[in-house]
């Protein structure tokens, strides 16, 4: 996104409008001097402000990663009175301090459900009315993208059933076209590992209102490019989910919500689940409040505009017969047999895919795996703008884990927080590691080595390339350092808004110091292509040209001198003004020149054009990362307002031929030279970034 641009400073340009001569020349130069003096300030501050590099990274304090919020590891047995009380311990005050409002945990084991819990609100009455606490039988919560993982369930049916193949191009399923930028097919395989290549998109994800989405016209319509070779680049992306859901609904001639309804619900006995948007009338009254904070009046009801990633509502108990389902334990319903939900359960893409990015954590046909202490463990994590979920299971143990909270808390990582707490509590406390940690394999020269390739900055594969949304590249890059002892130093680290340290345990392989996290690296002619951080979550090298180092100082530099600009044109006016009626009568005045009065009134529309352009964009991102809908009608507004500012480069080009050919002094054609090139600056970012794109979905 967009930061506001607050490095401020002074600079004048505005002598043009004056004639020449030895008393304003004289203050032209001071004038100059300190623009100079100002633009270098503002360079030293842009740097400071810049993401660490490797510097600055490599004298940084080793990151201490805080303690987590959790019960003390030991031997526990896995029953519901050691549950309940190491929950009842944890969640209530953790709750309160994270400014969530409720939540629910369901565990089950061996066959059966251990316990559901409800903790807090459904409601707290902020906006009208009494509170009501979270019912753990009854309540229900949004899952969100957990709700993936009943779209791959439903595809996986059919794969039993042999009506799809995971390897034939979906082209055959569907009743439409895909972008596609490469001649490889896209299969279901790639769809379910996040490997099929296409960008994000934003538009219409969440939204609220009475309508329920028509799944085929979501994804028919502007749909995303595809930016990376399928099966070779982890890029996490709803369409990609929803295309396997629309192949359920056209391969089976049954809508997908029915679909589901159908073979995964019933059969499960889930009786207080639905993909409906809004929600049937037996089972509205009973959905709890979605808060920023618990402080906060509740959201409304969230339409998913593709349901099959993240619609579903469910409650806890519901959630635990899916799991165990999920599981194949005996009485549970029969979703799928146990030769599909162990291909189901197993990583889906091998090394001649992902190259040695299959060294790292490695996504199933739907599941992320989420191993930690030894234990496989696979999940999924699931967030609204209001609720904020996980599911795991443990598919050797028999053994798996939901929680759900209704509020985003008090801080933007309060829920991803407290849902470690809790799923890795659990793990650490009823499966805990039964040996130490193997010690790495690679020596210290050739992990001095490969840090060193791996050094630079990073954008994440999962963006949006072809659209305005690409300048969040230039925002939200990752530095990666390499420490003399031949550790790794990633800013912030992955998934989290801190450093974190890594060290190398096999080649072009890294584990968290004092964590498990593990990250792996593919490497082609000596540099480094990705880094995959999770199973659908990877890294990939910042072009140089979009660096923070480059398009940050250009951004801002351009900025303030144009602000600058803008600011002197009305401010000069009034001063010239004040000081005309403040000169005796009789005083003889010195009138603006004329000659190319046109051109610099053309080039300050230009400057003034960008400035808002820019402000215009700032307010756009900030909106449709908060999931709310630009109109298509503003994003062209703001196209033509930031055209206008890149035509403006001719005007300003001869305001400084102008300047120069009738040597207004230095200061006048500095300012000129300064304003043109900042017009400059403005336009390239806007061509770079995609500002000006053909296309303004998102």
């Amino acid at each position: 996104m967009f930061p506001s641009h607050d490095h401020t400073t002074t600079m004048r340009s505005d002598g043009a409008t004056h004639r020449p001569g030895r008393a304003h020349g004289s203050h032209g130069r001071r004038r100059g001097a300190a623009a100079l003096a100002a633009l270098g300030i503002l360079a030293v501050s842009l740097v400071a402000a810049a993401p660490a590099s490797a510097a600055t990274a490599a004298t940084a304090v080793e990151p201490t990663p805080p303690p987590p919020i959790s019960a003390p590891a030991g031997e526990h047995t896995l029953e519901r009175a050691d549950v309940d009380a190491w929950l009842d311990g944890l969640l209530p005050n953790a709750l309160e301090s994270a400014g969530i409002a409720g939540g629910v945990v369901t565990v089950v084991d061996d066959g059966k459900v251990v316990t559901t819990r409800g903790y807090g609100n459904a409601d707290t009455g902020t906006a009208g009315g009494e509170p009501v606490p979270v019912d753990p039988e009854s309540t229900l919560f949004r899952p969100g993208s957990v709700s993936k993982l009943f779209t791959a369930t439903a595809v996986m049916q059919l794969v039993e059933s042999g009506d799809v193949d995971l390897d034939t191009d979906i082209a055959e399923y569907l009743d439409f076209d895909v972008p596609r930028r490469f001649d490889q097919p896209i299969t279901l395989r790639h769809l379910l590992t996040h490997t099929a290549g296409f960008e994000e998109r934003l538009g219409g994800l969440i939204g609220s209102g009475d309508e329920s989405p028509v799944l085929r016209d979501e994804l028919a319509e502007e749909p995303p490019e595809q930016v990376y070779e399928p099966g070779t680049v982890p890029a996490y992306s709803n369409y990609g989910n929803s295309l396997v859901g629309y192949i359920v609904e056209h391969v089976s001639g049954v809508p997908f919500e029915e679909y589901v309804q159908r073979n995964i619900l019933t059969p499960a006995g889930m009786t207080s689940s639905t993909f409906e948007q809004p929600l049937p009338g037996a089972l509205h009254d009973r959905m709890s409040q979605g808060y920023p904070t618990s402080a906060d009046a509740p959201g409304p009801f969230e339409i998913v505009g593709t349901p099959p990633a993240g619609a579903l509502t469910a409650s806890a108990p519901d959630m635990a017969r899916f799991m165990l389902a999920q599981l194949g334990e005996p009485g549970t319903g029969s979703i799928l047999e146990p030769g599909t939900l162990d291909l189901m359960h197993d990583p889906a893409l091998d090394e001649g895919a992902l190259g040695n990015l299959a060294a790292g954590p490695r996504m199933t046909l739907g599941f992320f795996d989420e191993s930690r202490n030894g234990h496989r463990i696979l999940g999924h994590g699931g967030d609204t703008n209001y609720f904020h979920s996980h599911l795991q299971i443990y598919p050797e143990e028999r053994t798996g884990i939901f929680v759900s909270f209704n509020s985003t808390g008090s801080s933007g990582l309060a829920t991803l927080e407290l849902r470690d707490a809790v799923l890795h509590g659990f793990t650490d406390r009823y499966f805990p590691e039964e040996s130490a940690t193997a010690p790495g394999t690679v020596d210290d020269a050739t992990a001095q080595d490969h840090a060193a390739v791996a050094e630079g900055s990073y954008v994440s594969a999962r963006g949006m390339q072809s659209t305005f949304l690409a300048s969040m590249d230039a925002f939200s890059t990752t530095q990666i350092t390499a420490r003399e002892d031949g550790r790794l130093l990633i800013t912030p680290g992955p998934l989290s808004d801190s450093p974190a340290l890594y060290e190398e345990i096999e080649p072009w392989v890294w584990r968290e110091v004092g964590g498990q996290r593990v990250i792996a690296a593919r490497v082609a002619d000596g540099a480094v292509e990705a880094i995959g951080i999770e199973g659908a979550f990877t890294m990939l090298p910042a072009q140089p040209e979009r660096a923070p180092g480059v398009a940050l100082p250009v951004l801002g530099v351009s900025a303030l001198i144009l602000i600058v600009t803008a600011v002197a044109w009305p401010v000069g006016a009034i001063v010239r003004r004040v000081r005309r009626r403040s000169f005796p009568e009789g005083t003889v005045h010195l009138r603006p020149e004329r000659t190319g009065r046109g051109v610099r009134i053309l080039t300050k529309v230009a400057a003034v054009s960008t400035v808002l352009a820019l402000a215009g964009w700032t307010i756009t991102v900030l909106t449709v990362m908060s999931l709310q809908d630009v109109p298509v009608a503003s994003l062209r507004q703001l196209q033509v307002v930031q055209a206008i500012g890149v035509l403006g480069l001719v005007p300003a080009a001869l305001q400084v031929v102008s300047a120069v050919r009738n040597r207004h002094g230095w200061a006048r054609v500095l300012g000129s030279v300064l304003v043109l090139l900042a017009l400059a600056g403005a336009a390239w970012f806007a061509f770079e970034f995609r500002l000006l794109a053909p296309s303004v979905s998102y």
